[in-house]
């Protein structure tokens, strides 16, 4: 999990992922939002994720190709999900 923190802009892109957002994601912790590393580069998988959003990550290349339906897609990191809530050992994080 992870939260947008800013957007990635590139003059020029693979055509694989013209018309897509690139977007800089910093994995949280799912309960505290605290963060837990750096930034990473990640493709929106289309679902419309920007700056703010809390969002689950996809970090493995043929996964990510998978959902783009791209199997040429020089891509590793896409985001796959925007999340709602978290329930982890009996307590829940609302996000949104």
């Amino acid at each position: 999990m992870g939260e947008v923190v800013g957007n990635v802009w590139g003059t020029r892109k693979h055509p694989s992922v013209a018309g897509k957002k690139m977007l800089l994601v910093r994995p949280i912790d799912p309960l505290t939002e605290k963060p837990l590393g750096d930034a990473v580069m990640a493709l929106d998988g289309g679902l419309g994720a920007g700056p703010g959003s809390v969002v689950l990550v996809v970090d493995e290349g043929g996964s990510a190709r998978s959902i783009l339906k791209d199997e040429q897609a020089p891509v590793r990191t896409v985001i796959c999900g925007i999340v709602d809530s978290v329930n982890l050992g009996g307590k829940v994080k609302k996000y949104g």
